[in-house]
């Protein structure tokens, strides 16, 4: 997934410079063409050179580092502060204060004057103090929050610089060059690239362009974020023992997907394989079985019940069996045939009396 689209890029006019006649001759090698006296960035390269800078901003952010905003031009004042606040970063916004990475320690100063301050305002403390001293106090405290808000957390310098036009962040980046902090910055076709380590071309003065850029730098922060806190080690919960009655529904659904695995050809290895075993000599079939007698012998009773059940049978079995002779029904032409014979036999018996 690209983390920057060419499309994007024109639509929010990234790919205009300045004129002509205010380049710098060192952005010659990312300026695609002229048209009507506005030189046209190469967009190519600056897909390219942002995919850079926001992998070496996510994988700074998940090793723990801080990025530092910059962006004191009034139509991108807005974007700065909401995008560092937004994904947690530090961020000058009103005016870069000379020292701020060289003299650092003075600046931390004035934050912690500016917290006790506040803090004095919140307790009522200033309420008690004469009006002109109160008003004063005020106005100091308006004064170091529009230009120290943005670093209240900061308690160190920062790993990395993002600037919005170095050529008016001027005093920044020699600071950031003397404090050994890589910058990044979105350079427009008026600006020096020399300084820059991490160099976007594109439009550095459309609210919309800057918005654009901010915004993804934002969003690689937030995903260094997350991958940092990923990498955080999760708390070993016990696993619960099983019951018997799941550890019996796990076996018979296991037996299951073994019997459903065997291959076909595994089947019928087994079907012949039982043939074969049903087709042993007959000579270990035909052992001789033991008798009743003996076997009756080897299993003893284990209850009277049982006794008296076995004395019943051998006493059926001593019974002889009475045989009844069933005759057969005579076919239909023998019952006709023995009719006639005995109509016979009645009529020679009638003449017997008459003679």
């Amino acid at each position: 997934m690209e983390v920057l689209t060419m499309k994007e890029l024109l639509e929010t006019g990234v790919h205009f410079g300045h004129r002509t006649r205010k380049w710098n001759p060192k952005m010659a090698r990312y300026i695609f063409t002229e048209r009507k006296g506005i030189h046209i960035i190469d967009l190519e390269q600056t897909v390219e050179m942002f995919r850079k800078a926001y992998y070496t901003i996510r994988d700074s952010v998940a090793g723990g580092g801080e990025i530092l905003f910059i962006g004191t031009k009034k139509q991108v004042q807005a974007t700065i502060q909401e995008e560092a606040e937004r994904c947690g970063a530090h961020y000058v916004n009103r005016r870069w204060l000379g020292g701020t990475l060289t003299n650092f320690a003075t600046i931390r100063q004035s934050i912690d004057r500016m917290k006790k301050m506040e803090g004095m305002i919140e307790d009522g403390t200033i309420e008690h103090m004469p009006n002109k001293e109160a008003s004063r106090l005020r106005r100091q405290l308006a004064k170091l929050q529009r230009n120290l808000e943005g670093l209240r957390s900061m308690e160190r310098k920062p790993d990395l610089m993002f600037i919005i036009d170095p050529d008016v962040e001027t005093i920044a980046v020699r600071e950031a060059n003397i404090a050994g902090v890589p910058v990044i910055a979105i350079v427009d076709t008026n600006c020096d690239p020399d300084p820059i380590d991490y160099l976007i071309p594109g439009n550095d003065d459309a609210i919309k362009a800057t918005k654009l850029i901010t915004a993804r730098i934002a969003d690689a922060v937030i995903e260094g974020r997350e991958g940092l806190q990923g990498e955080a080690p999760a708390e070993a919960t016990p696993a619960e023992a099983p019951t018997e009655g799941e550890v019996a529904e796990d076996t018979v659904a296991a037996e299951d997907l073994k019997a459903e695995d065997i291959p076909a050809e595994e089947a019928a290895a087994e079907e012949s394989s039982e043939e074969e075993s049903s087709e042993e000599p007959a000579a270990e079939a035909e052992e001789p079985a033991e008798t009743a007698e003996e076997q009756e012998s080897e299993v003893p009773a284990e209850t009277p019940v049982a006794e008296a059940a076995e004395a019943e049978e051998e006493e059926e079995k001593e019974k002889p069996i009475e045989t009844v002779d069933v005759q057969a029904p005579p076919a239909e032409g023998e019952a006709e045939a023995d009719e006639a014979e005995e109509a016979e036999t009645s009529k020679s018996g009638d003449d017997d009396d008459d003679d």
